[in-house]
């Protein structure tokens, strides 16, 4: 049986809880892609955020709220927490935040968003088990629901984090 790709586009999200899902999000740059996978009842979800915060334009955060980390992961959480992920068995990693197009570090997007992200997550009561942000690559990431493993391919290399 063969696993049914979801892919994650920009400012967007999915959910699953069908162990041959394997969710997917491409060329992470500055974005942040965020996943959250609870190996107890399988069920996992996955993010692809642009921007901090959603004070920077309201009406856009009403029409696509996973465009900023602030609203679109709190709509992640509600989600899975929804279909019965627990905080205390949640496996949370992200990967991106990479300073693209801002070698000056004028706009620090990644930055930025790994900062509100942080703070979401502490807020939430919820640890990070694994990182690989900065730099300037880019990133594409898979969560396979059926095991709950994060694979990040950057510069023609997978690996598992």
């Amino acid at each position: 049986m063969g696993a049914n790709q979801i892919v994650v586009d920009i400012a967007d999200m999915a959910v699953s809880d069908s162990t041959a899902d394997v969710l997917v999000t491409y060329s992470l740059g500055s974005c942040l892609g965020i996943t959250v996978y609870d190996p107890n009842v399988h069920i996992g979800g996955m993010i692809h955020c642009m921007l901090p915060l959603s004070t920077v334009d309201p009406e856009k955060a009403k029409i696509k709220p996973c465009m900023f980390v602030d609203t679109g992961m709190t709509l992640l959480l509600q989600a899975l927490f929804d279909r019965g992920v627990t905080k205390a068995n949640a496996i949370v990693k992200v990967a991106g935040g990479a300073s693209m197009l801002d070698k000056q570090g004028l706009f620090r997007i990644g930055e930025r968003n790994m900062t509100v992200f942080r703070k979401i997550m502490w807020k939430n009561g919820m640890l990070i088990k694994s990182v690989d942000v900065g730099g300037e690559i880019t990133r594409t990431i898979r969560l396979e629901m059926a095991t709950g493993r994060f694979l990040i391919k950057s510069n023609g290399q997978e690996v598992e984090i």
